[in-house]
C-alpha cells in the first residue's frame, strides 16, 4: 500500500514540479484520484489544508445556464483585464510623477497625468473622487518642489 502511494506521490511531483521549500505535501485519500494539497505555515492539523485548483481534476466549468450569462462572463473577464491594465498604468504614472525632483518637469507632466486620471474616472475604471484626490495631491506635490 505504501509503495503504491509513494509511487503516486513521485508521479505528482514530476507532473507539478517542485514546490517552495517552506511547504510540504499531503495526500488526501478521501477521494480518488489523489489530490495534491499544499499546507501553508498557518496550517491547522484538524483542517484538510488548501488544495490549489491546478491540483484538482475539476475543470473551470461555468455555472451559467443561459447563453447571455455565458457571454456576460466572457465580456466581464475581458473588461477586467482591460481595466486592470489601465489602472496599473495610471498607478505607474503617478509613482513616476512622485519620483520627480525638478519643478519644471513636474509642471509639464501634471496636465497629461490629470488627463489620464480624468479618462479613467470617466470610464469608471477608478472612482471620480479618487481621481480628484490624486490630482489635488499631485498638484500640491508639484507646487512644493
Amino acid at each position: 500500500m505504501h509503495e503504491q502511494r509513494d509511487a503516486q506521490i513521485k508521479k505528482l511531483l514530476e507532473k507539478f514540479g517542485s514546490l517552495k521549500k517552506s511547504s510540504y505535501l499531503c495526500i488526501a485519500n478521501k477521494k480518488w484520484p489523489i489530490r495534491l494539497s499544499v499546507r501553508t505555515q498557518d496550517f491547522h492539523s484538524w483542517k484538510s489544508g488548501s488544495i490549489p485548483l491546478w491540483a484538482t481534476n475539476k475543470k473551470n466549468n461555468k455555472m451559467a445556464n443561459h447563453k447571455s450569462s455565458i457571454k456576460r462572463i466572457r465580456q466581464t473577464s475581458v473588461r477586467k483585464l482591460h481595466n486592470r491594465y489601465y489602472a496599473k498604468t495610471a498607478r505607474n504614472a503617478v509613482r513616476d510623477f512622485r519620483a520627480l525632483t525638478s519643478k519644471e518637469e513636474a509642471v509639464a507632466r501634471l496636465p497629461k497625468l490629470a488627463s489620464i486620471l480624468d479618462k479613467l474616472a470617466k470610464k469608471n475604471i477608478i472612482h471620480k473622487k479618487k481621481a480628484n484626490n490624486l490630482k489635488s495631491k499631485l498638484a500640491i506635490y508639484a507646487n512644493k518642489l
